[in-house]
């Protein structure tokens, strides 16, 4: 079984410093799954040759929030930047390029 090309993606999760919830962690969605994972930096590997989509959300206990869906397509700079919102109820923004819209 040969091992199918990656590619590294950094994805930034940002959250505001003035946000109405606290303790809350964003989920990282690849294919359909979901991961748990900080805010900050970090990297995954997705395929080189195929569009990826990746989505992010919130999730309080009660109901998901600041929901946001990017599609990284294989000719897309490898790195996405993830806003999420002031209130509890808002989506979320996700840009492809990340910081500086690279």
């Amino acid at each position: 079984m040969t091992a199918q090309p990656v590619r590294r993606v950094e994805i930034v999760l940002r959250k505001p410093r003035f946000a109405l919830y606290g303790f809350i962690r964003p989920t990282l969605v690849f294919a359909g799954r979901g991961q748990p994972v900080q805010w900050g930096i970090g990297t995954w590997q997705v395929p080189v040759d195929e569009p990826v989509t990746i989505g992010v959300f919130l999730f309080n206990r009660i109901w998901r929030f600041g929901q946001a869906e990017a599609v990284l397509q294989p000719d897309h700079a490898p790195s996405l930047e993830y806003r999420a919102p002031v209130l509890p109820f808002l989506p979320g923004r996700i840009r492809v390029g990340g910081p500086g819209g690279k």
